[in-house]
Parts: C-alpha cells; sequence; structure tokens
C-alpha cells in the first residue's frame, strides 16, 4: 500500500517567556516520524510524509489521495484539534487508522472522557471543571488538578496533587493563565498507577499489556506522573512490564481500561491510563486515542518492548488492524 504518515512536529524554538515549558509537549519529534516511516518501508508499504495542517490538506488536494492515512497528528488551535486530520479523511473519503474524529475529540476533553465512562459503568475519581480559580469544590482532598484538554501529562507538576483550598485556588490560576483553558480538578488516587495497550475495535479490541508506573523516589500515595517525571523517566520511575502485583487487580485494571476504550469508540490502538483508589479500585483517568510511538521513550512501545512486540510489529499492528475494520 501507500501510506501517508499524518503528524505534527514539535517546533524548534522553545516556548516565548511567560509560556509553560511544556506547551508542545504532545508534537513529535523528527526520529519518530523517522522510526515510522521506516517500520512501514520494512513492513514492504511505499510511505508519503504529509505533515498536518494546511500543509497536510494541500499534500491530498496537489498530490492526490493515497491508499491509507497513518494519522499521528495532534493538530492545534482548540480542543478538537485531534479530530482535523480524520475530518479531513472523511471528507475526502480517504481511510485512515486511529479512532474518528468524534472519538479523538472527546477523549481529549478529560471530562467529556470521563462523562462517557462513567455513563458506561466504568469507574472513575469524582471530579469537576473550574472555569475560574476562585470556585470552591464539593470534592475530597486531596485532589490533581490539569488542564481539561491537554495531553501528554501537559500542565502536570509535582505540585499539582493539592491537600487544601487556598492551594487549589492558586494552583487553578496558574493553569488557566498558561494553558487558557478550563482546569479538571479530581480526588486524587493514591495507589498503583497502570496504563494499558488496547488494539482492535468495539467487541474485537484487546489489551496487548499493562505496566505499572512505579516511582523511585517519594511516597506512592503522593505520586503523581508529572511532565518533569517523565523528562527523567529513566532516574524518575521504574516501568514494570509485567507488572507485580496479584493478578486480580491486574484483571480488574485490565477490564476498567477496556471498558473505557469501547465506551469512548476509540479504535486501532490506543492508551489507557488507570490508577487504583483509596478503597482498592482501579479508576479510569484518562485515554490517549493518539498515543507517542517514539522508540523506547513513548508508554507504548516501552510496554510493546516488555511484552517482546517489537516496533515494526506494532505500528504493523495499527495498520492491521486499520485494514481488517475497513476491509482494505
Amino acid at each position: 500500500m501507500e501510506i501517508g504518515i499524518a503528524y505534527d512536529l514539535a517546533p524548534e524554538t522553545t516556548t516565548a517567556p511567560g509560556e509553560p515549558d511544556d506547551l508542545h509537549e504532545e508534537y513529535d519529534c523528527a526520529a519518530t516520524i523517522d522510526a515510522v516511516a521506516d517500520a512501514l518501508r520494512r513492513l514492504g508499504h511505499d510511505v508519503r510524509r504529509l505533515g498536518g495542517g494546511r500543509a497536510f490538506l494541500r499534500a491530498l488536494l496537489d498530490d492526490g489521495a493515497c491508499d491509507l492515512v497513518f494519522n499521528m497528528a495532534e493538530g492545534a488551535g482548540t480542543r478538537s484539534r485531534e479530530a482535523h486530520v480524520p475530518a479531513v479523511c472523511e471528507m475526502l473519503a480517504i481511510p485512515y487508522t486511529h479512532s474518528d474524529p468524534l472519538t479523538l475529540a472527546a477523549a481529549l476533553d478529560k471530562a467529556v472522557a470521563k462523562t462517557l465512562v462513567a455513563a458506561a459503568g466504568i469507574p472513575t475519581p469524582a471530579f469537576a471543571v473550574l472555569d475560574r480559580p476562585d470556585k470552591d469544590v464539593t470534592l475530597r482532598f486531596p485532589l490533581i488538578a490539569k488542564p481539561v484538554a491537554e495531553g501528554s501529562s501537559m500542565g502536570l507538576r509535582p505540585s499539582s496533587r493539592i491537600t487544601d483550598a487556598p492551594s487549589l485556588h492558586a494552583h487553578v490560576a496558574r493553569l488557566i493563565e498558561g494553558y487558557a483553558q478550563p482546569v479538571l480538578v479530581e480526588e486524587f488516587c493514591p495507589g498503583p498507577e497502570f496504563t494499558v495497550a488496547i488494539t482492535g475495535t468495539g467487541a474485537d479490541a484487546t489489551a496487548l499489556g499493562i505496566m505499572e508506573i512505579v516511582p523511585r523516589a517519594g511516597q506512592l500515595a503522593e505520586f503523581v506522573y508529572s511532565t518533569q517525571v517523565k523528562r527523567a523517566s529513566a532516574a524518575a520511575v521504574h516501568y514494570r512490564v509485567p507488572p507485580e502485583r496479584p493478578e486480580p487487580l491486574l484483571r480488574r485494571a485490565v477490564e476498567v481500561a477496556l471498558g473505557a476504550y469501547r465506551a469512548l469508540g476509540c479504535r486501532d490502538l490506543a492508551r489507557v491510563d488507570v490508577r487504583v483508589d483509596a478503597t482498592g479500585e482501579p479508576s479510569f483517568l484518562e485515554v490517549n486515542a493518539l498515543p507517542g510511538l517514539r522508540p523506547g521513550w513513548g508508554d507504548v512501545t516501552i510496554l510493546a518492548a516488555g511484552y517482546g512486540v517489537s516496533f515494526d510489529a506494532l505500528v504493523g499492528g495499527v495498520v492491521g488492524a486499520a485494514r481488517a475494520r475497513l476491509g482494505i
């Protein structure tokens, strides 16, 4: 097949003074696109680099459609930004990988995702959305606060675990100023944190595997998987694949992740984050329906390697799942 890769590269320039230093955290580096392109070629496909945004649209209109778009594009500008590329593909009747526009938009907005998942009977921490810093909440402290429609742990700091109302007000003010969007506040889960990689669609979706993120220092009950932790992951955390936890707990965590994946209509590949709450129940935190694929860095690639799945097999699995779903 001729496969076009849709992607958005992180800008070479750093953020402007006063902007959060993780403002471009979701975007890919060139090495990730190179790795996916090389994997697709080794799997026997021809590859076109389409980019994202207007460049993506021009490439398809000027140079013609490809057989399949491998979608990695995060988009820009709105909470629906991850829906931009698949919406264009649907308008032009071009097959593509990963979830559809509705799922991608719903999954990126954490409050929408949690509302839909909770409606399907999947446990998730109690939450509120704050659009101004002086609002009070009836949630139980400690809480965790994060921008409502960002991924890649953007806006998450060690200070994001909050134990009192004055700290909450100050932290929400910083997030609203830095990310120009409302803030999701939810009851903090103090137990083990897992991420589950899932492939397929609907009833055929299956878990590729489960990984625990274990802090190397500090108390688990206060651990925040923040941007700083991810950037210093080798020194800050141990990625335990598979986790060394009781089998019933792991089965329940996978069950919660699969339930959330299906409730949101995810397809082909997604990563679902689950953490054990104060009662010992695995609870849905969020889903990344366009998980990062940087070899040896992205959570999904680390998890896959731990289960003996090569990078080529991971990329090929996404293409295979999409082709099976589309009948092409």
